[in-house]
């Protein structure tokens, strides 16, 4: 095979081009080529668009990797950076502007990642292989997803597209997986113990962080690493300017975060091939708020605390057999616990309330992996890889408290204690055949919801039932340089505890919420055409993409009833629309070889655009959760002792064609400036700074705002931070 195989093409956008796009992909044409040097481009090795080790640019998928590297550069704290110059992908994270019984805004924090126009459970978390909490939301209740450290983490891959053939149910948009450190990253050669200190700060929540990674030899055969981190910080800030202690208040509300995690490694390699791995993680975050917004003449005072916390233990064996069957088994084990829990409490001028509110998922999950490599006559092989997954979830809400509602009692419970249990047997086959790969795969799921009784005011469902996944990409190495590919796959996303079981009457003020049984899985097709070029000195990626989607589930939907003590009003979760998505995207990395050569330094340009249109085809309306069309373009220049870039992050307005309702807020376009910067002051110790928002841009994120309408007085307080300032230091030992 050719060693520098690949970049992407893509065919036919659905919809038409605007300016934003002719610029990047006049940016991105190949004949930027005749003016770079050669310049060595370092292949990424992933592990999630096949489940085994690859190079990415030998996958029919697109992928993104951010490398510990870039995480340090770009100054990384959370799932929002990581997300912030990939194209079509974004975190949605409103302001904290919630009440005690009523409104979730803001509630669930980083909600959650949105890739190519879907988000929430459609977009599946893995840590070291290992699948993350759900969100979960329920009237004024609402947890996120942002169980993570990204302290921890030594590299992001994100996959875009369904990956339900490899991985089953929640990956119907795509998957982000989060690898953490290993000893390997940081004991070079024979070295016997090593590691890293990181010290950060960041002005746009006054955050302060500090953290160590500590990792040793003590034989040939065993390593150990340990890592922590700890941050304390405020609220996020924004450009509202409105103090005043009631609901027309534009500024945050006073927020105090506190988070903290650990990692422990230990890893033994026996030799004769075997690798075992065990991994020991916790990360808790914490906050606590001061709702201003929530006071009015009867709500003296109101505060609230979250708290998200996730521990994990994993094994992770691995040896080398050399049979018929596999040159490779991996067998994993891992249990995990993550507990999430919301207080609340207000002082009123007539009855104090309280509100304490816990959502918990405990996991057992296991894996058993084998891969083979066959190798035939004509310079043909087969890389086979096959296996079971088997997971078990317990599930466990509970809400308790003081004063509650007319006509309900604590405690409660919004749906039953259940069990959800997936069961699955998945394959794939690459072929290769000299500049070709074709790779089809299947995997079939059976699953199951069992709900208990036990406590449970409502006739509780079980349900079960089963999807097969099938996919089939092929990629072509049309020269050394350039590859096309094509893709298509299919997804599934099962129905969970809440939506199939989620129950709430109140007699009194003529509404209930009831089980739906019949809920069926959600289940898309994606098609996608790409184009890479690895280039001397250029490296290029260009894709596009169709999707449809059907069977969503949409929740608290009204499906009968008057809103009577007689006639109650019913809400269910229900199997609703039709969604039909497109866009495409492009990224380049141009590095100017001679022509940009001056004072010591090299100069290059890392570029990236997305644009996606998507739509409810049965009931004829846009898709709200489509973001606009994002730029984002560079120029960094670097010295073996500094680097200094300089980036735009361009978004187009959100046009009122693409939107579901009239009334809707529609931001504008804008755009930002970034500079940032790293001074090597020895190879083993680095200065990193950047001022972001250098213009004190006032804008809006689109993710942001859905269901805000355009007359509301507080629109300020969902703007973004304006200019702001991180820098850390980090040092290796």
């Amino acid at each position: 095979m050719p060693s520098n195989p690949i970049s992407r093409r893509d065919v036919v956008p659905a919809f038409r081009l605007r300016p934003l796009a002719w610029l990047a992909i006049c940016l991105l044409s190949p004949t930027f080529s005749a003016q770079a040097q050669e310049v060595a481009l370092l292949k990424e090795i992933v592990v999630s668009g096949s489940r085994v080790e690859q190079s990415a640019d030998e996958l029919a998928v697109s992928i993104d990797v951010i490398d510990a590297d870039s995480i340090e550069e770009k100054q990384a704290r959370d799932i929002r950076d990581v997300a912030r110059e990939l194209p079509n992908v974004s975190v949605q994270r409103a302001p904290a502007r919630f009440g005690m019984a009523q409104g979730s805004t803001g509630r669930d924090q980083n909600a959650g990642f949105n890739i190519r126009g879907l988000d929430g459970n459609r977009v599946l978390i893995l840590v070291d292989g290992i699948r993350q909490p759900r969100s979960y939301a329920f009237g004024a209740t609402a947890f996120g997803r942002d169980y993570l450290d990204v302290g921890l983490v030594q590299r992001v891959e994100v996959v875009r597209g369904a990956t339900s053939a490899l991985y089953g149910s929640d990956g119907m948009a795509g998957l982000v997986h989060f690898i953490t450190a290993d000893p390997n990253n940081f004991l070079d050669g024979d070295k016997s113990f090593g590691g890293r200190v990181s010290l950060g700060y960041v002005s746009e929540d006054q955050s302060k962080h500090i953290g160590t990674t500590l990792a040793g030899r003590i034989n040939d055969e065993l390593q150990w690493l340990l890592g922590a981190n700890s941050s304390r910080g405020q609220e996020l800030d924004n450009q509202g300017s409105n103090d005043s202690k009631n609901s027309t208040r534009t500024t945050p509300n006073p927020q105090e975060n506190e988070n903290y995690s650990l990692l422990g490694k230990l890893v033994w390699t026996p030799g004769g091939g075997q690798r075992h791995a065990l991994t020991l993680e916790h990360v808790n975050k914490s906050s606590d708020y001061e709702l201003l917004t929530a006071r009015s003449a009867t709500v003296l005072r109101s505060d609230a605390s979250t708290d998200m916390e996730r521990s994990r233990a994993t094994w992770d064996g691995r040896w080398q057999v050399d049979t018929a069957l596999a040159d490779e088994v991996r067998a994993v084990l891992s249990y995990q616990d993550a507990h999430s829990r919301e207080w609340a409490d207000e002082d009123r001028t007539t009855t104090d309330r309280v509100r304490d509110t816990t959502y918990d998922e405990t996991t057992w999950q296991s894996n058993l992996q084998g891969s083979k490599l066959l190798r035939m006559d004509g310079g043909t092989a087969q890389k086979i890889t096959y296996g079971v997954d088997y997971v078990v979830t317990d599930v466990v809400n509970e809400q308790d408290g003081v004063t509650p509602p007319a006509g309900e009692t604590f405690p409660l419970k919004r749906f039953p204690n259940t069990r959800e249990t997936s069961a699955a047997l998945y394959a794939q086959d690459e072929f290769i055949m000299g500049d070709v790969s074709v790779t089809p795969g299947v995997r079939f799921d059976h699953y199951s919801i069992d709900a208990s009784q036990q406590d449970f005011p409502a006739d509780a469902k079980s349900i079960s039932g089963q999807a097969t996944s099938p996919k089939l990409g092929v990629l072509w190495r049309t020269t050394e340089q350039w590859s096309v590919f094509g893709n298509y796959a299919t997804g599934f996303r099962a129905p969970n505890a809440g939506q199939v079981n989620a129950f709430f009457e109140n007699a009194a003020q003529g509404y209930k919420t009831i089980p739906n049984p019949d809920l069926k899985p959600e289940k898309s097709q994606t098609f996608e055409l790409g184009l890479r070029g690895r280039l001397d000195g250029v490296a290029l990626d260009f894709a596009a993409f169709t999707g449809r989607y059907k069977d969503f589930i949409k929740d608290n939907q009204k499906v009968s009833g008057a809103g009577t003590p007689a006639d109650p009003t019913v809400y269910q979760s229900i199997n609703i629309g039709e969604v039909e998505i497109s866009g495409f995207e492009a990224k380049a990395d141009i590095r100017w070889g001679e022509a940009g050569q001056f004072a010591g330094g090299t100069l290059s340009t890392p570029l990236t655009y997305g644009q996606t249109r998507g739509r409810d085809t049965k009931q004829d309306v846009p898709l709200d959760s489509v973001n606009p069309a994002r730029l984002t373009a560079g120029v960094r220049y670097d010295t073996p002792v500094w680097m200094l870039r300089l980036d735009a992050t361009h978004s187009a307005a959100k046009d009122k064609s693409d939107v579901d309702a009239n009334t809707q807020f529609l931001p504008d376009a804008y755009t930002v400036y970034d500079l940032s910067g790293q001074w090597r002051i020895r190879k083993d110790l680095r200065l990193t700074a950047g001022v972001y928002n250098l213009s004190d841009e006032k804008y809006w994120n689109w993710s942001d705002v859905q269901g805000l309408a355009a007359t509301s007085t507080v629109l300020d307080a969902y703007t973004q931070p304006g200019r702001s300032v991180r820098v850390s230091m980090s040092a290796d030992f």
